[in-house]
């Protein structure tokens, strides 16, 4: 049934005829009729709906709106405005009351379809009308477009109820016409106004207006585009003006309503670029002005209220006469892509701020820590403390003044203070874990300087007048300081028992140095913790504490006993001399003799030779060394060398005295006296005068050192390239 919606009583009554007869009823409507209050045929609805259920009893009849030249917007959004305005009808007509609470499901069953434009989509318009056909070959079947089909009249009187029905609906009074000129204003109206619609969507003044403001911002927006719509609304009161007012009215009105549905996308775009710039220049203002070093928040509330005024500006100009378009949503979506800026710049310059007085705080803290703990006294974790204070009541000095420009809230501002305060007190506790972790190296340090050197700093000299066992318990005293030091951070000055339990198990003989290290159940060291010390602030265990002990002691016995070793060789070097009252009684003794050699000047010359000669034969023979393997030994070994040795000097002496002395072999023998000339005038201790240097001996004194096999087998050496 195709229905106009020309309010005619034929009209009505061959719709009311139709929803009465027939199992399925078409209703053809334009697809922009929709939500209209007269395009949309709810006048005809409506009295047909009030009259059916007076004049007869509830059947299911299918109503099935056919939606023609469908434009882009879905079905699924159509379809519950169709039927909105179906169930809107239903609920405002008058109802007996026999069916006062019957709900329109009772009556009818509403089914929404739609097809595209044939001008536009021929191949698919045919296509959909093909498959709507198909719905009405199968309409009688489960599930099909008929309803119910109660009340169902057999074929052989269907011709005498409908003729029944028709007199029925002739005699109703309630289906009278209107006035004819609301009938004809009403079909007029609208195809003008659609004429006038279709006009604005190919004007060329709106394509091109519409084309660049999808590029960019347009200036005057609002003045050009109502003035496109003044003259289309104009064109349309010029070709309506005869017509009914009311109907007039209100076909201007829709007309209005879709051109800005229209251009109202349009009006979005403007919009948009208006935020998009007016947030760009707020960005620019806003680095401008922190550049010129103003204050942060000040700065954002000064951009933020002049980037707001401008958008409001354009808001202004954008705006359309014709319709009250809201602004406020873009306005909002401005000031949260405004904070969301200024949040992003505040977190970016905290974050630079913190660490630039991180910074500040390691390289104030950092150095003089590590001095500090190279000190290791008993006043390091006092001192440490008392440098911590200092540098990050400093630091917050300068640090609250720069963040009062941000005016954070007082929470924020607390936080911030405290994260600088424990970021200080975290670089204190790295530098301790790195000391603990190079402990051992410090403390063999410190007992190398405190070992080897003197109250005066000067390097010691182990002359045998030292007392090496109380220097080495005080060098030992100075590196198990460092060990305490470095055991636990001490930053809130909660007092422990580390260094005394140290002291007392480790260095005052609890554990040998051969280790001990089996300690018995009350050994404190004998713990994976400190009784008055945290887990968190533990930076050496007891157990690490002994272990460390131990291999520093394993690793400086060597360093003690080679000073005990230089001190012994001093001795022994001091010992080559006979006591002095010898000396006193062989000057008594000898004092004739000793005149003797005064008065006869060649016996002199004679001693010097045999001295020079002995000397040659005491170096020649290493006598010293062969007698170091024992005295029988020793005798020995001299009596089977000393002919040899007396005659291969007395045949280079007397090669020297022919002119043609043996140059390998003189020098050889040369270097050798040249060597013990320079060992007996040289300092009578053989060592090194510190712990250092006296485990290497000097490569001077290297030959008057050598045992007394390397000895013999040089110069068993030298003879056999004097004869060759």
């Amino acid at each position: 049934m195709e229905e106009r919606g020309d309010d005619t009583t034929f009209e009505k009554q061959s719709a009311l005829f139709a929803l009465a007869v027939a199992d399925v009823v078409l209703i053809n409507m334009w697809c922009h009729d929709i939500g209209r209050e007269q395009a949309a045929n709810k006048p005809l609805l409506k009295t047909v709906f009030q009259v059916m259920m007076r004049l007869f009893s509830p059947r299911k009849t299918t109503l099935l709106f056919v939606i023609r030249d469908k434009t882009k917007t879905p079905l699924e959004y159509l379809e519950p405005i169709l039927r909105e305005d179906i169930q809107k009808i239903w609920d405002g007509v008058r109802k007996p009351q026999a069916h006062k609470d019957t709900p329109l499901s009772e009556f009818f069953n509403v089914e929404v379809t739609a097809l595209p434009s044939y001008e536009e989509k021929e191949e698919q318009f045919k296509n959909q009308v093909a498959q709507l056909r198909q719905q009405f070959f199968h309409s009688i079947s489960p599930g099909g477009l008929a309803g119910d089909r109660r009340g169902v009249v057999p074929a052989s009187g269907f011709s005498y109820s409908a003729q029944q029905i028709w007199k029925v609906i002739k005699e109703n009074k309630d289906l009278d016409l209107p006035a004819h000129k609301v009938m004809v204003a009403t079909v007029r109206c609208e195809e003008i106004a659609n004429e006038k619609f279709g006009s604005l969507m190919i004007n060329e003044d709106w394509r091109a207006l519409e084309h660049e403001v999808h590029e960019d911002a347009v200036r005057n927006f609002g003045r050009r585009l109502s003035s496109i719509l003044d003259d289309f609304l104009s064109e349309y009161d010029a070709e309506s003006v005869f017509f009914e007012e009311n109907v007039r009215s209100l076909k201007r009105q829709q007309f209005l309503s879709k051109a800005l549905q229209l251009v109202h996308p349009a009006f979005i775009s403007q919009l948009g670029h208006l935020r998009d710039k007016s947030l760009e220049a707020f960005k620019t203002q806003l680095e401008q002005s922190l550049r010129r070093g103003e204050a942060f928040a000040a700065s954002v509330r000064k951009c933020a209220d002049s980037t707001i005024i401008e958008f409001d500006k354009g808001c202004s100009d954008a705006a359309v006469r014709h319709a009250n378009w809201d602004a406020s949503k873009v306005r909002d979506k401005l000031h949260r892509d405004i904070e969301a800026h200024a949040s992003s710049v505040r977190n970016d310059k905290l974050s630079n701020l913190k660490a630039t007085y991180e910074k500040q705080i390691t390289a104030a803290l950092a150095e003089p820590i590590e001095s500090l703990f190279e000190v290791g006294g008993s006043d390091t974790w006092a001192s440490i403390r008392k440098l911590l204070k200092r540098e990050t009541d400093v630091a917050i000095s300068c640090f609250s003044p720069a963040l009062s420009g941000f005016e954070l809230d007082q929470d924020t501002f607390d936080r911030m203070m405290q994260n600088l305060k424990d970021y200080a007190r975290s670089v204190v506790e790295k530098k301790a874990r790195e000391e603990a972790g190079k402990v051992l190296m410090r403390m063999k340090d410190r007992f190398n300087t405190v070992f080897s050197h003197d109250s005066d700093s000067m390097p010691r000299l182990w002359t045998g007048k030292e007392d090496i066992k109380s220097i080495t318990k005080e060098s030992r005293s100075e590196s198990l300081k460092l060990l305490s030091v470095v055991a636990a951070i001490r930053l809130d000055e909660k007092p422990d028992r580390i260094e005394s339990i140290l002291f007392s198990r480790l260095l005052e003989g609890t554990f040998s140095i051969r280790d001990r290290d089996r300690g018995d159940s009350g050994d404190p060291l004998a713990s994976s913790s400190w009784e008055e010390v945290s887990r968190e602030n533990t930076l050496l265990t007891p157990v690490q504490c002994k272990s460390l002990w131990r291999q520093f002691m394993a690793e400086t016995e060597y360093t003690v006993t080679q000073a005990i070793s230089a001190q012994e060789a001093y001795r022994q070097s001091n010992n080559l001399l006979p006591p002095a009252w010898a000396i006193m009684a062989m000057i008594i003794l000898g004092f004739n003799e000793f005149m003797l050699l005064l008065r006869n000047p060649l016996y002199l010359l004679v001693l010097f030779v045999v001295y020079l000669l002995g000397k040659a034969l005491w170096v020649q023979m290493n006598i010293p060394g062969e007698f170091r393997n024992g005295i029988l030994v020793g005798l020995i070994s001299i009596s089977s060398r000393f002919l040899p040795t007396v005659a291969d000097l007395l045949r280079r002496l007397a090669a020297e005295a022919q002119g043609n002395p043996a140059p390998e072999a003189s020098r050889t023998t040369h270097h050798v006296a040249s060597q013990s000339f320079r060992s007996q005038v040289n300092s009578p201790n053989p060592v090194s005068s510190s712990v250092s240097s006296s485990s290497n001996i000097s490569t001077e004194n290297d030959f008057e050192y050598m045992s007394p096999q390397l000895t013999h087998r040089r110069v068993t050496q030298m003879e056999q390239e004097e004869s060759s």
